[in-house]
């Protein structure tokens, strides 16, 4: 640029120096000419006067004029200095290369805004061709005949319905409507109606209303001025045995996953420029409220451990190799997905029907546990003439009571009432109001090949060899009749026989019951033929027969009647103590519907009893000797 101002001052070397003060002046001229070029001469001269330079620029003094123009290019008015006439020269080849940086500068700028013109003006000629595509869609739009046609057909459909389903009509709505849970109602809603709610989980047999009272519990605890719901707090219900996902993370409807590029499909406007695009999923549906999971015990396990890191995070994370943090094509919502995460701060119900040992330790480690009991006949009763009244129909007075035979579940016990009750409409079509009697109910319940749920039950009398035992099986209690016969005159050659189908536990029972009776009687039991049967096969998988054992073969040895009201749970050692079981509770539920008046535990379960339970006497025994006194 120096060069080529040279060449416009008619200087043929670019190192020669003017020496005298003519051709100083004309430099300077020029130079002036130059700045006047670059600027405007109105913006020229409006700079001089901001700077205080237009005296000097106007000046005849050959300095002053140099002053000026050093004031005007190095933009500084505090610039006061007249410089004297030996340093123009040296002053007039600074001057110079500052304006040659000034031209090339303003030379590089226009080449730039040419280019940055020519690309908005390509950009706006595409957005334009964008906008006319659009704008042509929108007037023609994608429908024809067929598509029309088939609109009218789903709007027509959308007009016509049905009655709500007697499920919809008989859920609980409240919390009173839960029957014979009321402890674990409780329980639950302790858990949740406080600043710092947990995470739960609900043991306990099907349709006896875990799913009803969590939903319930959580529109109760709304209402509490402790409680960290809001009124808007989602309920989000799944079935933890339809949790499928991809270990790729290409799906997972539960934690959520993202969908890259080549899985988007017809979303090309992220396709189209290689985003992905992060989908969130249930636990972030269910932020700051409650995620419920039913049959939690039946989840993967992998994708039970990827839920438990969300527990801890509160977050959800995702990634993708197509992701990059600093393309500026992404949207914010994209980019604050993956650098944060999405929220997932909720309460986690897992429900199951499973034992709490099959459960994953680490998810019941992070849970808090209630239990929901199994209904008695009385709880049926209840739920039966509670569904009659939301269904508006009479109930026959015997009617509540034989559904209770048949069934434990609140919910197949609604499900029966409704066969019925449409049994009864269908025969009364011309009568406003419906009656369910015994009849109806008989016929749904042969209809559905139902067969009374409790077949041995307790007695008023007395019987020689036969006892009533307890057995559970999940949290289902159930009778099991034992008897024992004994043959005499075998001298020493006689026989313990057993039915085998009972397993090796009912074998171990009898074979320390032999024990027992020998310390207890003085009798040797190989000079007997004692037989033993679980009736109806039953497998025993845990040593809880030993006590009820014991007492069928002393019953038949000394031919002495046992109480048939009572029924007996408790390991048996060879010492004659009643040792602990487990499923005390379910054992004592399952006694009461057989119309068991007394139940005999092992006194270490006593703190295992309920401290509700009530209609049935609960005695406690350490010995054989305790036994004996209480069962015959």
């Amino acid at each position: 640029m120096k060069g080529i101002l040279k060449k416009w001052l008619n200087h043929s070397d670019l190192g020669e120096r003017l020496h005298d003060e003519e051709e100083w002046i004309r430099e300077v001229d020029a130079l002036y000419v130059l700045l006047s070029n670059y600027y405007g001469t109105d913006k020229l001269v409006l700079k001089a006067s901001k700077l205080e330079a237009l005296k000097l620029m106007r000046s005849d003094e050959l300095v002053e004029r140099v002053a000026g123009l050093r004031k005007i290019v190095t933009d500084d008015p505090t610039d006061q200095e007249i410089p004297k006439m030996k340093e123009v020269p040296q002053l007039l080849d600074e001057i110079e290369e500052q304006i040659a940086e000034l031209i090339a500068r303003r030379s590089v700028e226009e080449r730039l805004e040419r280019v940055v013109s020519a690309k908005i003006q390509e950009r706006h000629e595409d957005y334009v061709k964008e906008i006319k595509v659009q704008v042509l869609q929108e007037t023609s739009g994608p429908e024809n005949a067929q598509t029309l046609k088939k609109l009218a057909v789903l709007e027509k459909m959308n007009t016509v319905f049905l009655k709500s389903s007697a499920s919809d009509i008989l859920r609980p709505q409240t919390v009173e409507e839960i029957v014979g849970q009321e402890s674990a109602v409780q329980s639950l809603l302790a858990k949740l109606a406080t600043p710092y709610p947990q995470h739960i989980l609900i043991y306990g047999p099907p349709g006896v209303g875990k799913t009803s009272a969590a939903r319930v519990a959580l529109e109760t605890v709304k209402n509490h001025p402790h409680s960290p719901f809001a009124k808007e707090a989602p309920f989000i219900e799944v079935d933890g045995t339809t949790l499928r996902w991809d270990p790729r993370d290409v799906t997972n409807p539960l934690l959520g996953s993202v969908h890259d590029p080549i899985y988007q499909g017809s979303k090309h406007d992220l396709a189209d420029t290689g985003i992905p695009e992060p989908k969130m999923g249930l636990v972030s549906e269910a932020h700051g409220g409650i995620l419920f999971i039913d049959e939690i015990g039946d989840m993967d396990p992998l994708l039970l451990n990827k839920l438990l890191k969300v527990l801890e995070d509160k977050r959800v994370s995702f990634d993708s190799s197509y992701y990059d943090p600093n393309d500026p094509q992404v949207p914010l919502w994209i980019k604050k997905l993956f650098n944060e995460g999405a929220p997932a701060d909720f309460v986690l119900v897992g429900a199951t029907t499973r034992d709490p040992a099959e459960l994953n330790p680490a998810l019941r480690s992070r849970c808090s546990e209630v239990f929901f009991v199994p209904l008695e006949p009385r709880d049926v009763q209840h739920i039966i003439r509670q569904a009659g009244q939301k269904l508006g129909v009479a109930l026959e007075n015997d009617v509540p009571e034989i559904i209770s035979e048949y069934v434990i579940e609140g919910r197949k016990a609604n499900s029966i009432l409704t066969d019925a009750y449409g049994l009864a409409r269908y025969r009364s079509l011309d009568q406003e109001e419906v009656r369910v009697t015994s009849t109806e109910v008989y016929e749904v319940l042969r209809s559905a090949r139902l067969t009374p749920y409790v077949f041995r039950k307790g007695s008023h009398g007395f019987e020689i060899g036969r006892i009533l035992g307890l057995g559970v099986s999940g949290f289902l209690g159930s009778v099991l009749e034992i008897e024992a016969i004994v043959f005499e005159g075998r001298d020493g050659k006689g026989a313990v026989r057993f039915n085998e189908t009972a397993g090796s536990m009912a074998r171990d029972a009898v074979f320390n019951a032999t024990a027992v009776i020998r310390e207890l009687t003085g009798e040797d039991l190989r000079n007997y033929d004692v037989h033993v049967n679980i009736v109806g096969g039953a497998k025993i998988d845990g040593p809880s027969a030993g006590l009820a054992t014991t007492l069928a073969i002393y019953s038949a040895l000394k031919k002495l009647p046992l109480r048939q009201d009572v029924a007996v749970t408790g390991e048996i050692s060879i010492q004659g103590k009643v040792k602990p079981v487990g499923g005390i509770c379910e054992k004592i539920f399952g006694a009461k519907q057989a119309e068991v008046r007394k139940v005999l535990i092992p006194f270490e379960n006593l703190a295992d009893v309920p401290q509700s339970m009530q209609g049935i006497e609960v005695v406690a025994v350490s010995t054989i000797e305790d036994a004996i006194k209480q069962a015959f």
